[in-house]
């Protein structure tokens, strides 16, 4: 029974060490990962709809975390320009990830000024925006990804690279994180931890250039740009709760938090993997 009880404690410490349900949080990713997978695996075209419902529920999340700084985000142009940059993305390419982009924001400004009328719609607007970068826009480089020949192979290890920095920070940070990162902004993420992705990432991206066909040497900085990248946008995200006042920008994945705490660093790492991949060397012979 003492030994039970050590043994549950432990656990405890741990979870709350790290901040999070672990359980929920596994079972949550395997499926979230199994999702991802079956799409890229079967069918392109359904890994656009799954991107376009997470970049929707991120979305819906910010503009529900601005209504407690009384900012009124328009949500439904956003849902519809989401929709019109990843699917425009995906068949036609980076010019039409612009224009969609540029209808977009004038769609949501046209909409806020005859919903709201002028009363703070300047800000309203600018928030919108802000939103329509930081999501879709940023999602758009996924979908150029995507659209080439090997795509359903690149946004894999795309994801994997992802996967692969949040897995390496958490386990280092979890058995070894002493000295915190920003502690001002996200105190569970330390140093140890970044070292951790570092690694981890390394040896992902390594490897998928192995599969791709590519100089390694092209792995190795996906290995080193990965967790530079990711971690940013990680600690911009928990910027903008601490400054919303929030733990996390929803529930809607149990252990994790909301959609957006999910693919934060996902969002500002993309369009480094796609430039990397895009102009990668292809190797002799393959």
């Amino acid at each position: 029974m003492a030994r039970s009880s050590r043994k549950s404690k432990a656990t405890s410490a741990e979870q709350s060490k790290a901040g999070r349900n672990l359980p929920a949080a596994i079972a949550v990713a395997i499926l979230l990962l199994g999702a991802v997978g079956s799409s890229l695996y079967f069918r392109k075209e359904a890994f656009v709809g799954l991107a376009v419902v997470a970049i929707c529920a991120g979305v819906w999340e910010l503009a529900q975390a601005f209504k407690r700084r009384e900012i009124l985000i328009p949500i439904l142009p956003l849902w519809v320009g989401t929709a019109g940059m990843l699917v425009s993305t995906y068949i036609s390419g980076a010019e039409a990830l612009m224009v969609s982009f540029v209808l977009t924001v004038g769609g949501l400004v046209i909409w806020r000024v005859i919903d709201g009328g002028g009363i703070n719609a300047v800000r309203d607007c600018a928030a919108g925006l802000f939103v329509a970068a930081y999501l879709p826009l940023m999602a758009g480089f996924v979908m150029l990804m995507l659209a080439e020949e090997n795509g359903a192979l690149q946004v894999a290890i795309f994801i994997l690279l992802a996967v692969a920095n949040d897995t390496g920070g958490y386990l280092a940070g979890v058995r070894f994180g002493k000295h915190p990162l920003a502690p001002s902004v996200s105190p569970k993420k330390s140093w140890e931890g970044l070292f951790g992705s570092f690694v981890l990432t390394m040896m992902v991206g390594i490897v998928g250039t192995f599969f791709l066909g590519v100089n390694p040497i092209v792995g190795v900085m996906l290995g080193f740009l990965t967790p530079i990248t990711a971690t940013v946008g990680d600690l911009a995200e928990s910027l903008i709760k601490r400054d919303l006042q929030l733990k996390d920008m929803g529930r809607l994945l149990p252990g994790h938090g909301g959609v957006l705490d999910r693919i934060d660093s996902l969002l500002l790492t993309a369009p480094f993997v796609y430039l990397l991949l895009s102009s990668a060397p292809t190797l002799p012979g393959m």
